[in-house]
């Protein structure tokens, strides 16, 4: 079992490490810059054939068309999206969770599976030492110092500490040299100690799981069957159980009895579980223990009696994992590392978005595996380098609150995508069209990359904004970004023109004003569009946008106000009234968009994930998560 769990571990710590594919994020990033990439060359080139045709003069036309296209890449998408998952980092540190890989925000958030250890995050790894049940002991403390002397009180370990506070005489190892100590690892499930007492005989003490003392004492059927009888009568009762040995000989143990050891619940655990199942998380236990403990520790918690042993994880081969045991058990118990590994990639491969909690060094392929790996209070310095969270409070109610947070950073994103897109195709095909249509420059190079300063610059401020809370796990889906989007962008589209033709068939303006006419209104626009897109619902429902969002958008607008009122050299100024015009136009198209956004909304989630349209067959929706790392990882 050792060679091959190391040969295991060995072969999974080079694959996870190596591999180096793109995160999710990283995908969404790509998936919008490439259509709005496609979207804005396409366009440029239309004006281009079109305006050469007409004899229009190259270098301008070049100029102007490199700086529209410039301005209509979402250059500064990756930043605001960096910068909106930083300070959500910040936010969770200050809720004792630190965040290695910033991209683990966005699968955090995505998250709808938690493996949790039960040790210390589901209970209070506090142990309590019960009534020893003496098997060839004389009495319960010979049981108990046999386990002391096995034990190190200099490593704070719960179940040393639980053995050694039993002691009645807290002095008694005193009397014993110990030459040497195995600890306790995951394979061997024991430790073992060599001593030597006051009369110089040397000797061997070992404590470790039952089933495995027992194999190493041989004892006859009738002393196995009522050893684990006992075994699972306290297991029942939710204790976990120590096996004590004393060597006899050079190669014979002595069975001297068992030690229980409770480990209570936290109090809060039930009520987080609940929390995380509120959310769309379901939480599957899995622990070292056996069955029944772990039955018990699981219904008292409220996670469900369905708790399968490990071994049932496979049917054939050794990666050939059922699907349904996975899929439909509560809980796993006497998990080795390597289930651990099986059990987040099986999930991983039916769909889900899996996290899992560790804190040994065999946890980290398993931490680096799941989308997001949880090193939870007093993990190994290797486990939390593996970990993209680090708890450093114990309890899962730290991740309910991380999770929680990762959804309301996810949404800010999700609103900024929307608005960049959106505002790109509102002025880049804008400004085509006019171009085509009225044969005029609507907006000068100057103006489009003061517009570019306007909308994105302050846009940052998304990061600091009062979003609602998804009650169920999220993910990137770029058909209903892209159309929501597109739909807006189209609205901008026409309102923008309708704004042109009034302004040069009702009020007349010269081509000067126009451009400053123009330009005001996709710069007042810009803002209000961001309001429409940040949220799924009416733009004037709750949460509303917060300070710095409105403070932004005040500052920004009443700057390009100011601007196009006087001038200053750079644009023509235009009047009063016709700029109070603009403004009441935009405020009476927010209305419009709001409207066409909550039916753009009913219209995809009615239709549903498999839903054709021109947009659905250019994007894959990024919620094929079930590949896991094993398709994506990048580290």
């Amino acid at each position: 079992m050792a060679t091959g769990s190391s040969t295991f571990f060995g072969r999974t710590a080079r694959l996870v490490g190596e591999t180096s594919s793109q995160s999710h994020f990283q995908q969404a990033v790509l998936r919008i810059g490439d259509y709005l990439i496609y979207l804005s060359l396409a366009l440029a080139a239309v004006l281009v054939l079109v305006q050469i045709d007409r004899g229009a003069r190259l270098v301008m036309l070049a100029q102007f068309t490199l700086i529209l296209v410039v301005a209509a890449i979402p250059v500064a998408m990756p930043a605001v999206l960096s910068v909106t998952m930083a300070i959500g980092a910040r936010a969770l540190a200050a809720m004792k969770a630190i965040v290695t890989r910033l991209e683990s925000i966005e699968e955090l958030a995505g998250m709808d599976v938690l493996c949790s250890d039960k040790t210390g995050t589901l209970t209070v790894n506090r142990l309590t030492l019960g009534e020893p049940v003496l098997v060839a002991a004389a009495d319960g403390q010979e049981v108990i110092l046999a386990a002391a002397l096995a034990s190190v009180a200099e490593d704070q370990d719960a179940i040393d500490q639980a053995v050694l506070n039993g002691l009645e005489d807290a002095s008694a190892t005193s009397a014993y040299h110990r030459s040497s100590f195995t600890p306790f690892d995951p394979v061997g499930k024991r430790t073992e100690a060599t001593v030597e007492d006051g009369a110089g005989e040397t000797f061997k003490v070992t404590k470790g799981a039952p089933q495995v003392i027992l194999d190493m004492c041989q004892p006859s059927a009738q002393e196995r069957a009522e050893t684990e009888h006992a075994v699972d009568e306290l297991a029942s009762k939710g204790f976990r159980t120590l096996g004590v040995a004393r060597s006899t000989g050079a190669d014979s143990w002595s069975f001297l009895g068992i030690l229980p050891l409770f480990d209570p619940p936290r109090e809060d655990s039930p009520e987080t579980i609940r929390r995380a199942r509120d959310h769309g998380v379901r939480v599957t236990m899995v622990t070292g223990d056996n069955v029944a403990i772990a039955r018990e520790i699981s219904g008292r918690l409220g996670l469900g009696q369905n708790i399968r042993a490990a071994t049932e994880l496979t049917n054939q081969g050794e990666d050939d994992v059922d699907a349904s045991v996975v899929e439909e058990a509560d809980g796993f118990a006497e998990v080795f590392p390597e289930h651990k590994y099986r059990i987040v990639k099986r999930l991983q491969g039916l769909g889900h978005v899996v996290g899992m909690t560790g804190d040994g060094v065999n946890d980290a392929p398993t931490l680096k595996q799941a989308d997001t790996g949880v090193a939870v209070s007093g993990a190994t310095d290797a486990a939390r380098a593996a970990a993209d969270l680090v708890l450093v409070a114990p309890g899962l109610s730290v991740i309910v609150r991380a999770i929680e947070e990762a959804r309301r950073i996810f949404e800010r994103m999700n609103s900024y995508a929307i608005y960049r897109i959106t505002e790109t195709i509102r002025i880049m095909v804008f400004v085509v069209l006019a171009m085509i249509v009225f044969n005029i420059y609507p907006i000068t190079a100057i103006m489009i990359i003061l517009l570019a300063f306007f909308n994105d610059v302050p846009i940052m401020a998304i990061a600091y904004d009062n979003t609602w809370l998804d009650p169920k796990p999220v993910r990137w889906d770029m058909r209903r970004i892209l159309t929501v989007s597109t739909v807006l962008g189209l609205i901008g589209v026409v309102e923008t023109f309708g704004l042109l033709v009034l302004g040069r068939t009702w009020l007349h303006l010269d081509a000067a004003q126009i451009q400053s006419f123009i330009f005001l209104k996709l710069a007042v626009a810009g803002h209000l569009t961001l309001f429409v897109a940040r949220t799924r619902k009416p733009f004037l429902s709750r949460p509303h946008p917060a300070p710095l969002v409105l403070l932004s958008a005040i500052v920004t607008k009443v700057a390009a106000t100011l601007l196009v009122a006087s001038g200053l050299g750079l644009v023509a100024p235009i009047s009063w009234p016709v700029i109070a015009l603009i403004w009441g136009y935009c405020l009476v198209w927010l209305f419009l968009e709001d409207w066409a956004k909550l039916a753009t909304y009913r219209h995809v989630e009615l239709s549903g994930p498999g839903h054709r349209s021109f947009l659905g067959r250019l994007q894959m929706p990024l919620h094929a998560y079930g590949t896991g790392r094993s398709g994506r990882s990048r580290r």
